[in-house]
């Protein structure tokens, strides 16, 4: 669903502008109260049984967007408890990061295959033949399963000649490499949060909205009006994502019409992060350990971590872009605070660790962006161009997509070592890269870079994005080869690495 605009799309930016509104009008949390009824006005639900239900909702999505939990249910709670010491410039996430509101949940059917008026009540009843356990019966002239004798191997679906019987399974759960997503006492889901890796494709993913991740608007705002420099290290993913009148030139005017000090590319930090690689490689690859895989993503660094820590030596200590570039920016700019601005819920969680916290300050999904934008009233077509950013490499900005740092560390090897030897595999989706892994586990990739994306397409398709994932791969495509320089070799940054390290 992600690029695709909907109810649920409008119903995130109403509470993300509504956020930053509150914030940049001064700050006083007391009118929280009053963003439901702005979020929902009138007095007919919109999309569900009830508007009672539905500001219920809007409440805890803006309680969500402030980096609070989610309230009980079973006791009268005002919906600014906490809000307090979460109104402040140095708040960190309350755990969990990915949360379900159970009440917005539909409780979807899991994992069932079902007849629908397709049938034909054919006299073949191919159907009924191929089951192996006598589950499929014809009622009025219809097909039926029962869900007490199916074993759902899926064998009737395929005998069907009109393709009438289909598999049911919830999105959220089908979306979830990790398995993460469990079931409460009302069928409800519910995330597991031992195995959740918050890689957010549940958020995306649900139909009903009912999956929201913490957000930190409100903090930013509130840093930026107390008078710290604030600086925007912004993800490559980024470009066009806020319309196609966002160039680079009229991002950096935009961000600091928000109040941005300044606009740093993230392509910097990758820069960094592939020369430091390429060096690992090089120096541990067969000989000190059998494979390397990349570091940059979070959840697939988590994944690995939760599912093959005997494994997890072989992820490469280099620091993420993220923090290669925060950290420069902490060491150019002493005492700024430093935002990180993605596509990627899981960077919110790599945040919070605390060999972390002291380089990057705040997190905010491009989603949480165009809500700063719409509360500001920025339009890009209407506003100047400002400073360009010209920093990064192709081979930075490339990290946005699937492919992106095997490729980069691959290309910095063979130019400063055109005789050795790359051999590389990628996996996209935490249900492939658990695979890759089995794999890896196996030996059957000793020799190998492994590159590992959570998000389907890479940090294009991650949870906090607004474009189609073929239009925004597009998009960086073209980001690329505007870039004035190739290889990170041309970075002026490319021995500041070590020192940040």
């Amino acid at each position: 669903m992600r690029g695709i605009p909907s109810l649920i799309t409008d119903i995130r930016k109403k509470v993300f502008t509504e956020v930053a509104r509150m914030a940049y009008e001064g700050g006083d949390y007391s009118k929280a109260e009053d963003l439901p009824y702005i979020i929902v006005p009138g007095d007919q639900p919109l999309h569900r049984e009830s508007v009672f239900l539905e500001r219920a909702i809007a409440g805890e999505r803006v309680r969500l967007a402030m980096g609070l939990s989610i309230r009980p249910v079973q006791t009268r709670t005002l919906m600014t408890e906490g809000m307090d010491n979460a109104a402040i410039a140095q708040q960190y996430y309350e755990p969990p990061l990915i949360n379900i509101i159970p009440y917005a949940c539909h409780a979807c059917p899991t994992k069932q295959y079902r007849a629908t008026e397709s049938c034909q009540n054919c006299l073949a009843a191919s159907c009924q033949q191929v089951c192996p356990k006598g589950a499929i019966s014809f009622v009025n002239g219809k097909c039926h399963i029962d869900p007490d004798k199916c074993i759902k191997c899926g064998k009737c679906a395929k005998a069907c000649p009109y393709h009438a019987i289909i598999y049911l399974e919830r999105p959220c759960v089908a979306a979830c490499g990790m398995d993460a997503i469990d079931m409460d006492e009302h069928g409800r889901a519910a995330i597991n949060q031992d195995k959740c890796v918050s890689c957010g494709q549940c958020l995306v993913s649900c139909p009903f909205g009912a999956i929201v991740d913490k957000g930190q608007i409100f903090q930013v705002v509130r840093s930026i009006l107390q008078g710290d420099q604030v600086i925007a290290i912004v993800a490559p993913a980024f470009i066009g994502q806020f319309g196609k009148n966002s160039t680079p030139e009229k991002f950096t005017t935009a961000m600091k019409l928000l109040g941005f000090d300044r606009v740093v590319e993230v392509a910097v930090g990758a820069d960094m992060c592939t020369i430091e690689e390429a060096k690992d490689f090089l120096e541990k690859v067969p000989g000190q350990q059998d494979f390397m895989a990349t570091s940059c993503c979070p959840a697939w660094h988590s994944m690995v971590h939760k599912l093959f820590p005997a494994q997890s030596g072989n992820i490469s200590m280099t620091l993420t872009p993220m923090v290669f570039t925060a950290r420069l920016m902490k060491k150019q700019n002493p005492g700024c605070k430093v935002v990180f601005v993605g596509p990627c819920a899981a960077k919110k969680l790599e945040a919070i660790r605390e060999d972390i916290r002291s380089d990057v300050d705040f997190v905010l999904t491009f989603e949480e962006l165009m809500g700063m934008f719409e509360a500001k009233g920025v339009d890009f077509a209407a506003i100047p161009e400002g400073e360009s950013m010209r920093e990064g490499t192709a081979a930075g900005r490339g990290f946005a997509v699937a492919g992106g740092v095997a490729q980069a560390v691959t290309d910095l090897i063979h130019q400063t070592n055109p005789e050795a030897e790359v051999k590389t595999a990628r996996a996209e989706g935490l249900r492939e890269c658990r695979k890759l892994m089995m794999m890896a586990k196996a030996g059957k990739y000793k020799g190998y870079l492994l590159e590992g994306m959570a998000c389907p397409g890479g940090c294009v398709a991650g949870a906090g994005t607004l474009l189609p994932v073929e239009l925004a791969s597009n998009v960086v495509g073209r980001y690329q080869k505007e870039a004035d320089k190739d290889s990170p070799l041309d970075s002026q940054y490319r021995m500041v690495g070590e020192t940040l390290d």
